[in-house]
């Protein structure tokens, strides 16, 4: 697979270092924080934004938000 080159905003790069876990490269932290949703389905004029596509996308970032809690205490544990 190859790679391509992004600019981000300083910003935006320190709130994905922020959230990479010590053993994933910032290609794998992103792919994980944005694995669950997706702003352009959102925006889709084309497909209606139903309950139940809101309790999915819903329950992708509660998963996404367990996740990153759970990363922060094991990080915080192995400091100690």
């Amino acid at each position: 697979m190859g790679t391509k080159s992004v600019r981000l905003e300083e910003d935006v790069y320190e709130r994905v270092k922020a959230h990479k876990r010590d053993d994933e490269t910032f290609s794998e932290a992103v792919e994980r924080l944005i694995r669950d949703v997706s702003l352009l389905d959102i925006a889709d004029e084309d497909e209606a934004y139903d309950g139940e596509r809101a309790q999915a996308q819903k329950a992708a970032l509660e998963r996404t938000a367990r996740a990153d809690s759970e990363a922060t205490e094991e990080r915080a544990e192995k400091r100690s």
